[in-house]
């Protein structure tokens, strides 16, 4: 098994300037006690990358949300069916600041997906977007509604190595340090597509 290792690290990734920190920053203000949220999207339908793109927009045009940072984009194989069977993923994570309750943030997350039309008649069936609330703040809650953290996030490389990227030193609620637990799972059909890149929305 070929694991990801702390040298995998895409070494093209560049810090955010500091220019739109700050104005992602003074956008915060707008935001009453906002919570800190992630977000992992994936499509293998369609425009994948116009697709994903349109997501990232959509979720900072929603009010009581901010878009902090965006994932480099990999591109991945289809979880739990067989190889070849569907079009491999574009998968990207999304940092955000919201002022929604997790509730509140899901309705939105799916409301995404429906614009993109998104059709749910088959588990880990093809779909044009995913929209999966990672984690949110510390919350861990086994709401059946909204299970926080993702119940499968810590084993899912193709949300942890995009996550890692955009945060090094992140943590999943429960689980421990990202990076420790993507060196727990192999690389192999998980892609870094440095040709490709997702917009902050400015």
């Amino acid at each position: 098994m070929t694991a990801f290792t702390e040298g995998h690290s895409d070494p093209t990734v560049q810090p955010v300037p500091a220019s739109v920190v700050e104005k992602v920053d003074a956008a915060d203000t707008t935001l009453h006690n906002p919570q800190r949220a992630v977000l992992s999207l994936g499509s293998n339908l369609g425009n994948r990358l116009e697709t994903l793109q349109g997501a990232v927009d959509a979720l900072e045009d929603t009010p009581g949300v901010r878009v902090k940072a965006v994932s480099p984009v990999y591109e991945t194989e289809p979880w739990g069916v067989e190889p070849g069977s569907q079009p491999s993923y574009f998968n990207a994570v999304v940092l955000l600041k919201t002022t929604l309750p997790p509730s509140s943030l899901l309705e939105r997350a799916h409301a995404v997906e429906e614009a993109f039309n998104r059709v749910r008649d088959e588990r880990w069936g093809p779909r044009t977007l995913d929209v999966d609330i990672v984690a949110y703040a510390d919350v861990v809650s086994e709401d059946p509604h909204l299970t926080l953290p993702h119940p499968r996030a810590h084993e899912r490389a193709f949300v942890l190595a995009p996550w890692r990227d955009v945060e090094p030193e992140a943590q999943l609620p429960g689980r421990g340090p990202v990076a420790g637990l993507l060196d727990t799972l192999t690389s192999e059909g998980v892609d870094a597509r440095k040709d490709l890149e997702l917009r902050l929305p400015e």
